[in-house]
């Protein structure tokens, strides 16, 4: 098998800001109008047509099967396994490499497809979802706000990544409008709740990861396995009606609040093209149970920010966050989710929930940068906001760095149309 280098330059332009480097090579589905949808990668501007490539004899002597390519979703090709995959992504760079000669770069412009002129889908059939509640800066902002200062976060949160099972039919790929929600919810000092649209909506910054291999019922997956079953990330928008959770979230959690809708990026990051940018998590105390110690870097050094853009006007970010401030890694939240049996499925989609920063700058949804609607954030229009306005565009950005090597996470967007 190919292997990945770091030291490579492309016979292509490439801005160097570009998130879609030569050192990613990200997995998504998109399909050009009037076409079936088809696997694709990225490179630049472009989106790079796989079966293309296929056909045109470029994948030769990669174990990639035609058939993986043309699906719907790439659950088929993420099931090929990581062999398949990272030799796909080495193939890419090497045929992208300034090593190519003349005639084989005029061949593989016809599979470089500029972004604009595709619609990007959906990724992945995602059969289950799971959100996690693993920030513990956003724990606590939260336990201020609702219960006590003092005791912000409830007593098992030290000892487990807290998390619940969420709606997939309900997650929709970045551009995808979201209706404001209707539900119950009750005003303050109110003896019975009433009903009607949200009036509290809110965005989470999150970062979901995809399964890329199933396992069996009943055996837990060892924390030391758990990122071999991890495909890759994208950038996660989880809706939230603050109003209709308030009232509903006692004694089962989330409900109608969470699944009206979440917005996922098009993109998928392999979890290799992340190596450079390991970190080191928090240091958790007290010690956790054995099942869940994971020694060495398990978390990421990924930059994350949030943008509101109002109809016809100009985008304010309002956080600037990293994923590398999350208690709870992504090993230890699948580890933890299969220790007592449950099984997983390749597609299969977990979020690492709301990731707060240790500054109100870095406060991963409105509830906490409006500190529950005290503080509104200041718009670049003079407008301000406590919650989400009908007509405003959430946007997702993130990338992570080191040196020349620039990953990319693309964006997860999300416009707000009014309640029917």
């Amino acid at each position: 098998m190919e292997n990945f280098q770091y030291e490579v330059e492309s016979w292509l332009d490439i801005p160097p800001d570009s998130g879609f480097s030569m050192y990613h090579f990200p997995y998504g589905i998109c399909a050009r109008e009037g076409g079936l949808p088809i696997a694709c990668s990225a490179i630049g501007p472009f989106v790079i047509d796989l079966v293309r490539l296929y056909d045109e004899g470029f994948l030769d002597g990669t174990s990639v099967r035609r058939e993986t390519l043309t699906g719907r979703y790439l659950n088929p090709l993420i099931a090929s396994g990581k062999r398949v995959t990272n030799g796909l992504r080495a193939r890419l760079q090497r045929l992208l490499s300034v090593s190519t000669g003349q005639e084989a770069r005029e061949k593989l412009r016809n599979a470089l497809v500029p972004a604009t002129e595709v619609q990007m889908l959906l990724p992945v059939d995602i059969r289950d979802y799971t959100d996690f509640y693993s920030s513990r800066e956003h724990a606590t902002n939260v336990g201020t706000m609702f219960r006590d200062p003092d005791n912000a976060l409830l007593p098992n949160w030290l000892h487990l990544p807290v998390g619940y099972h969420g709606r997939a039919s309900s997650i929709v790929v970045s551009g995808t409008p979201v209706k404001r929600p209707h539900g119950q919810m009750i005003a303050q000092g109110a003896e019975a709740p009433h009903f009607g649209p949200s009036r509290l909506l809110d965005f989470e910054l999150e970062m979901g990861f995809v399964i890329g291999k199933s396992s069996e019922l009943g055996k837990p997956i060892p924390i030391e396995e758990a990122e071999d079953y991890i495909f890759g990330l994208a950038l996660f928008n989880d809706w939230s009606a603050r109003d209709i959770q308030k009232w509903e979230y006692v004694p089962l959690g989330p409900f109608l609040g969470k699944n009206f809708a979440s917005t996922m990026a098009p993109w998928i990051v392999p979890l290799e093209a992340l190596d450079p940018f390991r970190v080191e998590g928090p240091e958790q105390e007290p010690e956790v149970l054995p099942y869940l110690k994971s020694p060495g870097k398990k978390n990421y050094d990924i930059h994350l920010e949030v943008g509101i853009r109002p109809e016809g006007g100009e985008e304010t970010t309002v956080c600037r966050s990293n994923f590398k401030y999350m208690y709870w890694s992504m090993a230890q939240q699948l580890a933890h989710h299969t220790v007592n049996g449950c099984n997983v499925n390749v597609g299969d989609l977990y979020a690492s929930g709301t990731i707060s920063g240790p500054t109100p700058d870095s406060y991963g949804s409105m509830l906490e940068l409006s500190w529950r609607g005290t503080k509104p954030v200041q718009m670049a229009d003079g407008t301000n906001r406590k919650f989400i306005l009908d007509g405003d565009t959430v946007t997702l950005r993130g990338y992570a760095q080191s040196g020349h090597i620039r990953v990319g996470f693309g964006e997860a967007a999300g416009k707000i149309l009014p309640a029917e």
